[in-house]
């Protein structure tokens, strides 16, 4: 972006979810609702896995830093929204604007690839439950965690550099609550073209090699539960949560970043508010549901 343009632009204004009074009471107490039962959720998660020895284990240190990053996402855009709807001003900073953008896309990437690693630790804790403990050990969970926010780190980087190099033209208008990148891309005056191939391909590259991990893993799991018997069931319900988190994350992730579009559209805007709102909220009862561990340790938490 040349200087001519950030001399000019000072701020976005974001459209949101309606402009009717009435539906942004609504709105607002809904949210509220959401943001505190999700802090307060992945919050007891986080502090249920720090202090009871039973949850000391991959498994859970993965799920804790999940809970950790459901709480980031939604605090890196909540906040905000619920501010503008309060005080009716629909203005954010350029620079603040990049920054909801470039964390949003760190915690997204950096989820996925958590996502990925958490299959493994399953794939390993049902394939080879003998060397579990040795091959997912203390040190190997903590260079997986830091594996995903490097790497995180790294792709959000690329692709704000790209974002950042857009120009607009005068008084910018996002249709939306929050600024995400496809709203950005769509906003600018710039030829957005190559910016659209490049957040395309890395984006494809990064779902589609996360993606076969999980489905590699899962694959193996099947067949194996297919041979065992004794611990069917309760390797078959963590499974089958961290597989509902995955459908969801990777769906509306697919949708959104896979899809590229001209306007952003009102279906658009829900499936944004799921997997930035909806889905943080969810995540910890979908793991804690069917998990024994997690209700002991909540129940223990609870005296």
């Amino acid at each position: 972006m040349d200087s001519r343009n950030q001399s000019i632009l000072h701020h976005f204004i974001l459209l949101g979810l309606s402009t009717d009074p009435s539906v942004q009471a609504v709105l607002f107490c809904l949210f509220l609702m959401v943001y505190m039962t999700t802090v307060t959720g992945n919050g007891l998660i986080m502090v249920s896995v720090r202090v009871d020895r039973r949850l000391h284990n991959s498994m859970y240190y993965f799920l804790a830093n999940l809970s950790f990053l459901d709480i980031l996402n939604t605090s890196v855009i909540v906040p905000n929204m619920l501010t503008n709807i309060v005080t009716s001003r629909r203005t954010i900073s350029y620079v603040g604007c990049l920054l909801q953008v470039y964390c949003f896309l760190l915690l997204a990437e950096t989820q996925c690839i958590l996502l990925a690693f958490m299959a493994y630790d399953r794939y390993v804790a049902i394939c080879d439950p003998l060397h579990y403990n040795v091959i997912m050990n203390t040190v190997s969970c903590v260079r997986m965690i830091s594996i995903s926010w490097v790497t995180g780190g790294i792709i959000s980087t690329m692709d704000i550099y790209f974002i950042y190099e857009l120009r607009f033209c005068g008084p910018i208008t996002i249709d939306h609550f929050f600024c995400e990148a496809p709203s950005l891309l769509q906003s600018s005056c710039s030829d957005i073209s190559v910016d659209n191939i490049v957040m395309l391909v890395g984006g494809s590259i990064l779902l589609i090699v996360s993606l076969s991990l999980i489905l590699y893993s899962y694959v193996q799991i099947i067949f194996e539960l297919l041979k065992i018997r004794s611990r069917r069931y309760k390797a078959f319900s963590t499974c089958v949560s961290h597989l509902i988190v995955v459908i969801i994350f990777y769906g509306t992730a697919m949708f959104m970043y896979l899809n590229p579009r001209q306007k952003t559209s009102v279906s658009d805007k829900m499936v944004s508010v799921f997997y930035t709102m909806i889905t943080p909220m969810m995540n910890p009862f979908i793991y804690s549901l069917r998990n024994k561990d997690v209700h002991q340790a909540l129940r223990h938490l609870g005296k």
